[in-house]
């Protein structure tokens, strides 16, 4: 986060400098961008800072969802970014641009393109490896940044070949959405973390080792199941059915080895289990039992009333 705060910077002053230099509605459009890229990275790198945070008393769950408020806020200065962007270009087809030395603006731009490029790779395969939302995010808007330049450099470069000034602020237009569908993935990936929606590929991870663990006769079923995700953590409950005559103990070693298998489903990610143990005769007290759901969402439905 440290590296790609630095480049925010370089990106910004050699992107200003480029448009001073052109006049390019194209690339100031692109310097607006790393003007929101640079605010946002400030945010990201002190979210990531703040999400590491152990537990505490007010927080016993850890800090780990200001990543969801980081994406979040990422998407909507994008949007912003957007915005400008579309307002500038409008502005340009209207009144015509004035563009000069478009060669030395389009060398400085490649440059600054390429850094990017290596930038946002490793940021996404970091944050991957880590499970990091905050840096993914972060490594994605820096390769929008790429893109968007890449299509200013490809823009330009008809502009400086045909001499047609009208493509500088239509290639604008084209980056400005481009940039407007990335903030709006963005706001959606936040609000459905905080929103803690489901993820089906982790629902059916869950529900397979509770299937085979019915399979193996380690218990005699189970419901109740919900699950949330918040970074590298999984947060799982369930109610697990066993015999009657099974002793506390019996029990208490059958969920453990469900729950080693569930963790072995999540490996590399910090897992934390909840199971509640109940007699099969229980099973009746609950209007909905889950052990085979038609959809596999429906495992995340709460009995009523309970």
């Amino acid at each position: 986060m440290a590296a790609s705060l630095a480049v925010s910077f370089l990106m910004l002053a050699g992107k200003m400098t480029a448009y001073f230099i052109t006049g390019s509605a194209a690339i100031l459009s692109d310097a607006v961008e790393s003007v929101i890229h640079l605010f946002a990275t400030g945010f990201a790198a002190f979210s990531l800072w703040y999400a590491v945070r152990p537990p505490d008393a007010g927080h016993p769950y850890g800090h780990g969802k200001i990543a969801y408020f980081s994406s979040g806020f990422e998407g909507g200065l994008i949007l912003i970014a957007a915005v400008t962007i579309l307002y500038s270009a409008v502005r340009a087809l209207i009144e015509g641009p004035a563009l000069r030395q478009l060669d030395v603006g389009l060398w400085i731009l490649a440059g600054l393109t390429l850094v990017n490029l290596g930038l946002g790779l490793a940021l996404v395969y970091v944050g991957r490896r880590h499970r990091s939302l905050v840096l993914e995010a972060n490594g994605r808007h820096v390769l929008t940044d790429m893109w968007t330049s890449l299509g200013v450099l490809a823009g330009v470069g008809l502009v400086a070949l045909t001499g047609r000034t009208w493509l500088d602020p239509l290639v604008a237009v084209a980056v400005a959405v481009n940039i407007l569908w990335t903030g709006v993935r963005l706001v959606r990936q936040a609000v459905s973390g905080l929103m803690e929606a489901a993820d089906a590929g982790d629902t059916q991870k869950i529900l397979s080792v509770l299937d085979r663990a019915v399979a193996d006769g380690l218990i005699s079923g189970y419901h109740q199941v919900r699950h949330r995700r918040v970074n590298d953590q999984r947060w799982i409950e369930y109610h697990l059915l066993f015999p009657e005559t099974l002793s506390i103990t019996e029990a208490h070693d059958r969920s453990h080895v469900v729950e080693a298998a569930i963790a072995r489903e999540f490996e590399g990610a910090e897992v934390f289990v909840t199971a509640h143990l109940e007699p099969e005769a229980h099973a009746a007290a609950h209007p909905e039992d889950h052990t085979e759901p038609a959809d596999p969402l429906r495992a995340h439905l709460a009995d009523p009333g309970t």
